[in-house]
């Protein structure tokens, strides 16, 4: 049974399993170049806010690829299930266009896990059939999905205990952390920062952690002051079961 050596370094033994019921989640997210005074969520597409309206609705989701070197890779989808529970699926391209057996509710993450040293391409994870709403993007080269978005799953709550973001080299970004607790129609600003190249990164450890309610909505978004800048933002989450202690 998981247990917690109270002489030992406590964020360490989460990382270890060894603090019962805990977990911990880094997100982090890049928009490659968001545009002068546009509003963006930081993810992998430039100059759009997340469209969380696409898997309101649990569907399964399809994954294409947009180069024939990336045919038979392995990509891993991270999400939630039509019960907001974690779940995901490996998922082989077999063709420009490869359907899930699964349905999301929401997708957390994608990464490739087999087929070669990264994706050559774009990997576009779609909402329903082919065709559908982008919800995840795995950017060519990188491997893995960069969106500084999440959905906290059933039965537990997210403890953000930090976050940071950067601008690319004489840039300037403005952001805010939006959060919508379930059961609420509206996303409201968590956190908010600003961010400039000169400055450095923002880095922000939050004292007392912000409790963010199971199946809660997690989105960051940033304005730049200068065309096509790049912006990043990441943060930690502590996710621990509910009804513990």
């Amino acid at each position: 049974m998981a247990q917690y050596y109270p002489s030992e370094d406590l964020h360490l033994n989460i990382a270890r399993g060894l603090v019962k019921g805990t977990s911990f989640i880094h997100k982090f997210g890049a928009v490659p170049a968001l545009s002068i005074n546009v509003t963006g969520s930081v993810w992998d597409i430039n100059d759009t806010l997340y469209p969380w309206a696409a898997l309101d609705t649990p569907a399964i989701v399809n994954v294409k690829r947009n180069n024939i070197a990336d045919e038979g890779h392995t990509v891993t989808v991270q999400g939630l299930d039509s019960d907001y529970n974690f779940q995901e699926e490996e998922i082989v391209i077999s063709g420009t266009d490869t359907l899930s057996t699964k349905l999301f509710r929401r997708v957390n993450r994608a990464f490739c896990t087999a087929g070669g040293e990264t994706n050559t391409g774009n990997i576009d994870i779609e909402a329903g059939a082919a065709g559908g709403t982008i919800v995840a993007r795995i950017t060519a080269g990188k491997g893995q999905t960069l969106m500084a978005v999440y959905t906290v799953p059933a039965g537990s709550t997210a403890y953000i205990t930090q976050g940071v973001s950067s601008v690319q080299g004489g840039g300037q970004a403005t952001g805010d952390m939006m959060i919508r607790q379930f059961g609420q129609d509206t996303f409201r600003v968590g956190h908010s920062f600003e961010v400039t190249s000169d400055g450095g990164a923002y880095f922000y450890p939050f004292s007392v952690p912000v409790a963010v309610s199971e199946k809660s909505d997690i989105d960051v978004r940033a304005k730049a002051a200068g065309n096509n800048s790049r912006v990043t933002s990441a943060f930690d989450i502590i996710l621990i079961k509910n009804g513990l202690g």
